[in-house]
């Protein structure tokens, strides 16, 4: 009863033979670690797998058709797409021979296909890939977000951004090579563990130092709307969040190979939050249909009127004395909409201008 007492069954081994019938012993532990550490990681992957396909969906159904031909929206798709299909192979990774129990434990991978070491080496090349369109997406958006910045300052910060963003894809690209050749010899991987950690940190550089840009910038345009009285919830709240929200949860959550569900949050954020905000200018910039009705009966004073509640040429600029119906009201007083959420509205498409005057300006 003492034996029966003290033995437990936990802990007990196996005894596992090589193919030369040389015996080795396993321990549950090491069982369990190995796989407890399957599930978590295929659990990541395919969270990121639907996650990727979900948001592509979305980005083909919501961007206009007249969005459709722009290089970001193009690199964004891309992005998603090869997101969806490197997480796919690394799933398709743990459910095949590679991570068969006895392949793991005994270092036999005399069973595996080349079908498989294909697929492997698809995985690392697709890494670099999505980071070459991950890079590039930003790279074009801080050209958007820092048109209205001093010409001195846009080459500075767009010449460290290519410097980084040139960095992490170097790394990323020799580690690609280095991998694949460790991956086709069955070599031991321990001595790239520095090259890994190094690819992961330029990466990590590189998305926080255009997370600070975004976040700058847009923390600047947030004040200057604040001191001209827009307090509403507009689309550059919404991009502020975003990026906030991105800069603080990549380092927070700790998974089984977080470096990367990095360049999948990167890729899901990016088309994420304009589509956020185009989504919010517009609502705003939609009418209801009571105001239609009262804008073609009224005036802005509430008088009866027979023309139009505001011309097509005030929803293309500011307001003005010339172009609203405030005649009755000395021209020396400023004009401003009747209620704050016309004000913000007209506020909003002046924002729209100059985001778009930023992508003919960067050629996009």
């Amino acid at each position: 009863m003492a034996n029966s007492t003290a033995f437990d069954p936990f802990s007990q081994s196996f005894t596992l033979r090589l193919r030369d019938g040389t015996p080795f012993e396993v321990t549950m532990a090491d069982l369990d670690e190995y796989v407890l550490y399957g599930l978590q990681i295929s659990i990541n992957y395919a969270a990121q797998l639907g996650a990727s396909l979900i948001f592509l969906i979305v980005l083909l159904l919501l961007t206009k058709p007249d969005k459709r031909r722009s290089p970001i929206f193009v690199i964004n798709s891309v992005a998603l797409t090869l997101n969806f299909l490197r997480n796919l192979l690394q799933c398709l990774y743990y459910t095949g021979p590679f991570s068969e129990a006895y392949a793991y434990f005994a270092a036999d991978y005399s069973r595996v296909s080349a079908s498989d070491f294909a697929n492997q080496v698809a995985i690392t090349v697709l890494n670099w890939v999505l980071l070459v369109c991950v890079e590039t997406s930003l790279l074009l958006q801080v050209r958007v977000v820092c048109v209205t910045v001093r010409r001195a300052y846009q080459q500075v910060i767009f010449v460290f951004s290519a410097l980084t963003a040139g960095l992490a894809v170097g790394f990323r690209l020799a580690y690609c090579i280095v991998n694949s050749k460790y991956i086709l010899s069955l070599a031991p991987t321990q001595p790239l563990r520095w090259l890994a950690s190094a690819t992961n940190i330029t990466t990590s550089i590189s998305i926080c130092w255009f997370c600070v840009v975004f976040i700058i910038k847009l923390g600047f345009a947030l004040d200057q709307r604040k001191k001209l009285g827009v307090g509403s919830f507009g689309p550059m709240q919404i991009i502020f969040i975003m990026g906030s929200i991105f800069s603080v949860i990549e380092y927070v959550v700790l998974l089984p190979s977080m470096d990367s569900n990095v360049l999948t949050l990167v890729t899901i954020f990016l088309p994420l939050s304009s589509l956020w905000a185009s989504a919010s200018l517009d609502q705003r910039k939609k009418p209801s249909p009571g105001k239609k009705f009262q804008g073609k009966l009224l005036g802005r004073n509430g008088t009866a009127t027979t023309g139009p509640f505001v011309d097509e040429k005030s929803l293309l600029g500011p307001l003005s004395p010339a172009n609203t119906a405030a005649s009755v009201s000395s021209q020396s007083d400023p004009p401003s909409p009747s209620n704050t959420h016309d004000q913000h509205g007209f506020v909003d498409l002046e924002a729209q201008k100059v985001i778009e005057l930023g992508f003919q300006r960067a050629g996009i």
